[in-house]
């Protein structure tokens, strides 16, 4: 049994969903666009990084065996075979959303239909923003609209400090994100008001109201803050978290899992701001971790910082730089523990418009223990879940298959 790690980069998608022109995103592939671009020289930026995306250690896990199984990426000649299971996973559930992703790698596809907001300018229903106003004691609200969360803060930051007017906005996911200045406005007020809106759209189906904190006094200042909250619905059934913690195992949530997750099957939450500070944050928690324990961590700067804003040089600089680390962990993986890499969905930086994209995902499963090969394209991400259920020897759930059955480490 010992423990088990999931690690999800957020966003790195592999190309490849059957259903990708569903959702508008044919021939996306996060992944080999980002090698692609790299390759022809789009991939770089002075001070930051130059020439080919070079990741080492996720390529002996199988990262490019992966994507060529999942889309077709060329596998170089000199690719050795990898040292750990790989494969693919591709999602059931119905959106290609954090929570959607993050659900389904936990067990619960998602089902249902989420509720979403118009492409038009306000966006909110009005009765929702009055009762808002009216509760909260707001003088009103800026954006009413589509925005990146970056791009909303430069137009409406400087009036938002004059005004008191918190910033509203949506995206394609199923969510309200409100940002507000974290003096002028306050963080506590922010974090109340995110409370309140949650309360207000659980009618409409929302899957996440998230607090967006900024500092700065001017347009060329302002800054988001790692005080991010999501006020997120909970899960359906019981995902992999709680039937762990029903069982009496510790799940330590790095990051945002706990947020995603509602806090519920929630051991302990440790929050970190960046994908380095995350990194360090995990490998404490890989030291505390007992045997029968998970530790899930998100690495969000990918999607965040990198995929969202389509950064092709600044998410192959991230990948590069959390492949550098990555030895750290596997380093401390012991006898018996299971590592897994993976990811929610895709954000391809080379793609139209700034969202999330439909991709297949990497499963890249490394231990001491395991044998090598592939485990193929999995039809659910909740065989990922349900893989760490077999591991951690909790009973399977109602969605998904282990793929570690019958492997020399799991007959």
């Amino acid at each position: 049994m010992s423990r088990a790690f999931l690690f999800v980069l957020d966003s790195f998608g592999i190309g490849g969903a059957p259903d990708a022109a569903a959702f508008g995103d044919a021939g996306s592939t996060t992944f080999g666009h980002i090698v692609e671009a790299c390759a022809d020289g789009r991939g770089d930026k002075d001070g930051l990084r130059s020439g080919p995306l070079t990741l080492p250690h996720l390529s002996s896990l199988g990262l490019v065996h992966a994507a060529n199984l999942a889309s077709g990426i060329t596998i170089p000649a000199s690719a050795a075979d990898p040292v750990g299971l790989w494969g693919a996973a591709e999602e059931v559930s119905n959106g290609k959303d954090t929570p959607s992703g993050h659900w389904e790698i936990a067990g619960v596809p998602v089902t249902f239909n989420w509720g979403y907001f118009p492409r038009t300018i306000p966006t909110f229903p009005d009765t929702l923003i009055a009762e808002a106003v009216r509760r909260a004691g707001l003088p009103g609200i800026l954006g009413n609209k589509h925005a990146s969360g970056t791009e909303v803060i430069e137009e409406y930051g400087e009036e938002h400090i004059r005004s008191g007017k918190p910033i509203f906005y949506t995206s394609t996911d199923s969510v309200i994100q409100i940002a507000a200045h974290e003096q002028h406005f306050g963080l506590n007020r922010l974090y109340d008001l995110c409370v309140l809106v949650r309360e207000l759209v659980d009618p409409l189906n929302i899957g996440r109201v998230i607090a967006r904190p900024f500092v700065g006094e001017t347009t060329q200042t302002f800054e988001r803050t790692g005080n991010r909250r999501d006020y997120s619905v909970p899960p359906p059934e019981p995902t992999l978290l709680d039937r762990l913690t029903e069982a009496g195992r510790t799940v330590i949530a790095i990051g945002k899992i706990g947020d995603i997750y509602a806090h519920k099957g929630v051991s302990q939450v440790r929050k970190a701001n960046g994908n380095m500070a995350l990194f360090d944050e995990t490998l404490i928690a890989m030291d505390d971790a007992q045997d029968g324990d998970l530790v899930f961590t998100n690495f969000v700067d990918f999607d965040m910082l990198y995929g969202h804003r389509r950064d092709v040089p600044g998410y192959a600089a991230a990948l590069e730089a959390f492949d550098r680390r990555l030895p750290e962990a596997m380093a401390k993986l012991r006898p018996g523990d299971l590592l897994i890499l993976t990811a929610d969905h895709g954000c391809d930086p080379t793609f139209r418009g700034t969202d999330h994209t439909r991709e297949r995902v990497p499963v890249l499963c490394f231990g001491p223990d395991l044998p090598h090969g592939s485990v193929g394209i999995r039809t659910t991400f909740a065989d990922i879940g349900e893989t760490v259920a077999a591991h951690l020897a909790i009973a399977p759930g109602p969605h998904g298959k282990s793929f570690l059955r019958g492997t020399a480490s799991h007959a």
